[in-house]
């Protein structure tokens, strides 16, 4: 019973199924003619992308771009070498300097006597003086191994000596001092 309703409805009501159904291709016909204009669209983008600046190809500028970015790795890789080898170079060059002067005896006018440390920063090197008298001068270098020597020092070369290992700055920096030695 419910197919023959069915059945009356369509034949009754045929030429306005039709209809709708004409308009229905109609409208998709529509919808596939804008769809075929947005892939054109779009196929004309992708081309002009891939073609890219001066006639280039996208994907030759992304491996391009690849590659150089793969050769600055590489090359900062070699700089991060270098400067490490510098920087253990640095360690054991002489970058702590101070210098004390003073004068050796009391009857002597000038503070020309003076006493000389020179150090790694590991605190590793020499402390150099020189005590100058009327008659003669004499020189002496003393070795410093962790801050210190295995020979005696006199209050200047001491004096020397805490200086520059006070001296934290990898500079050479030279300070004075004047003293008279009793």
């Amino acid at each position: 019973m419910a197919n023959t309703d069915v059945m009356n409805f369509i034949v009754n009501n045929l030429s306005y199924l039709v209809g709708i159904l004409g308009i229905l291709v109609i409208i998709m016909y529509l919808l596939i003619i804008n769809l075929i204009y947005n892939l054109n669209y779009m196929k004309k983008r992708y081309k002009k992308m891939m073609t890219g600046v001066d006639g280039a190809n996208l994907e030759r500028m992304m491996i391009g771009c690849i590659d150089s970015t793969k050769a600055v790795a590489d090359e900062n890789a070699k700089l991060w070498e270098e400067n490490k080898a510098i920087k253990d170079l640095l360690s054991q060059a002489l970058t702590r300097v101070a210098i004390v002067r003073f004068r050796a005896f009391e009857d002597m006018g000038s503070d020309l006597s003076y006493a000389v440390a020179m150090l790694d920063s590991h605190n590793n090197g020499v402390v150099l003086s020189s005590i100058f008298a009327r008659e003669d001068s004499r020189s002496y270098a003393k070795p410093i191994v962790n801050g210190t020597s295995t020979y005696a020092m006199t209050r200047e070369e001491e004096e020397a000596l805490h200086q520059a290992m006070s001296n934290i700055k990898t500079t050479h920096l030279i300070q004075s001092q004047t003293r008279v030695q009793t």
